[in-house]
């Protein structure tokens, strides 16, 4: 849970600097559990409105509300993580494509370089 904090609360919108394998992974893990609890407890309790049509999920009010709260620090940390292996923040553009997704996941799970962003 520090791994968390530190990402939302002592980095809230810092793009520079890095960060490590386990920072940015814990920051999803739990990222992911506070969603799923979230969208369990908004199914449970009715806090969701109509899907558009039968193909799309309904959409929750809290996890709607959650998601926007921590796009910044998501963002961030992505950043810092990609600054953690060598690669400019820039970089990031590519995951609006399909394929940039791929190098995006890799980086992502590489081991960090020694020395300055």
């Amino acid at each position: 849970m520090n791994w968390y904090l530190k990402v939302v609360r002592d980095n809230y919108a810092n793009f520079s600097g890095r960060a490590s394998r386990v920072e940015y992974w814990m920051f999803v893990l739990i990222n992911v559990v506070i969603l799923t609890v979230l969208m369990i407890v908004e199914d449970v309790a009715g806090l969701t409105s109509e899907p558009a049509n039968e193909f799309s999920r309904s959409t929750g009010y809290l996890s709607s509300i959650y998601s926007l709260i921590v796009f910044i620090p998501n963002w961030a940390v992505i950043v810092r993580r990609l600054h953690d292996v060598g690669k400019s923040g820039w970089v990031l553009l590519l995951g609006l494509t399909c394929i940039g997704v791929i190098p995006l996941f890799i980086w992502s799970i590489a081991s960090g370089n020694d020395g300055d962003n």
